[in-house]
């Protein structure tokens, strides 16, 4: 069994008696977004350990929660021994850690004894020796925690823990370099941790990695991404904004008007911006779903473009050549494929299609994506197959 323990104890460094944990962060609180980590890398329960209790405090466990992961506040190391099964593995995450996905998971992965380790200032928490430093994540039997149950209340219980995880002769993993430039570190002030946020939320965007994706939508939603989040837009208006603009491209093309194809684009940018949101909400149902949308309304505008040329032209040229595209591609994501930078995607066929349909030479953008659709699924299933 997996749990986590989220130290949340410090103040504020700007705003007077507000724990650092409750600062906002992504459009939620730092405790939060932390929890979500922890929910995300399988812990099936979660420790809170406080100094004191804020209302502020209250509604983020209570908000944490409702991920289905039981949360409890716990003011000792006696007491948190006392609430963790006895033969779980524990994440330590410090107090007021910036951190990602890919840190949490690594650190939960490891079966022993383990601390995350780093030489950059920016990262550092305490020294573990000459050279490296507790970059604020551990990996520890529950055991350890017992450990320094009886230890007299006056010791600091995150720096008591950490010694007692060192001398158990833990694993040193070191800090990507990477994971850094994302925005790991502790933050105590409100105005540096936005910052910070931004950082994660740009590391986000690019889970998308086909070059449409990186060079166009990716940069939109990490200009944009922010300003949502500042303003507390909710993804599923996202969601919907680049659903209704989608079905408009659509409705633009089927009466006549092919240039409609560019409307999809914004629409596209929102639905990108939306699900790096929900990513860092931790909804990953609603994430997956905004980008099964993305191919959705590319699929619907090629689809329209080709009957639209059907009306035009009374061949089945341009029909054939959309439904060669939209089966490529479907079959390519099928397939699971690692993607490749170059590689088609339903962003890049949109991308790709409009200027064509701009320039009334439908038919050729059509005739371009199929055959990028169709090498792309080749590749695809080339990259599948077993070598021998």
């Amino acid at each position: 069994m997996l749990a986590g323990l989220i130290f949340a104890t410090e103040d504020a460094g700007d705003r007077a008696g507000v724990l650092a944990a409750t600062l906002p962060f992504g459009g939620m609180t730092l405790l939060e977004y932390q929890a979500r980590l922890l929910v995300g890398a399988g812990a099936g329960h979660i420790l809170v350990a406080v100094s004191r209790v804020t209302p502020a405090l209250l509604g983020a466990v209570s908000r944490a929660a409702k991920r289905g992961v039981p949360v409890d506040i716990v003011r000792s190391a006696a007491e948190a021994a006392a609430r963790v099964h006895p033969l779980a593995h524990v994440v330590v995450v410090a107090d007021a850690l910036v951190t990602t996905d890919d840190v949490i998971d690594r650190m939960a992965g490891e079966g022993k004894d383990a601390i995350l380790v780093t030489q950059d200032p920016a990262a550092s928490l305490e020294r573990i020796d000459a050279r490296n430093c507790w970059a604020g994540v551990a990996h520890t039997p529950a055991r350890r925690i017992k450990d320094i149950a009886d230890f007299p209340p006056d010791y600091d219980f995150q720096s008591t823990l950490l010694r007692a995880i060192v001398q158990a002769g833990a694993e040193q993993v070191p800090l990507s370099a990477g994971a850094v430039r994302a925005g790991h570190g502790v933050e105590r002030e409100g105005a540096a941790l936005a910052s910070r946020s931004n950082a994660v939320l740009a590391a986000l965007t690019e889970r998308r990695t086909s070059w449409a994706d990186r060079h166009v939508f990716t940069r939109v939603a990490r200009w944009v991404l922010p300003k949502v989040v500042e303003k507390g837009i909710p993804a599923w208006l996202l969601m919907a904004g680049g659903a209704a603009t989608g079905a408009g491209a659509v409705a633009l093309i089927a009466f006549g008007y092919a240039w409609g194809a560019g409307v999809a684009i914004p629409g596209v940018a929102a639905l990108a911006t939306g699900a790096a949101l929900s990513a860092l909400r931790g909804e990953e149902k609603r994430a997956l779903l905004q980008e099964a949308l993305i191919g959705a309304i590319v699929g619907a505008v090629v689809g329209a473009l080709g009957l639209g040329e059907l009306q035009l032209d009374k061949t089945l040229d341009g029909t054939i050549l959309a439904l060669v595209t939209i089966a490529a591609t479907a079959i390519a994501e099928r397939s699971q494929a690692v993607i490749r930078r170059w590689w088609g995607s339903p962003a890049a066929y949109l991308l790709l299609v409009t200027p064509f349909a701009i320039a009334d030479r439908v038919s050729w953008g059509l005739a371009l994506i199929a055959i990028y659709a169709f090498a792309t699924l080749a590749a695809a299933v080339e990259s599948r197959r077993e070598k021998p």
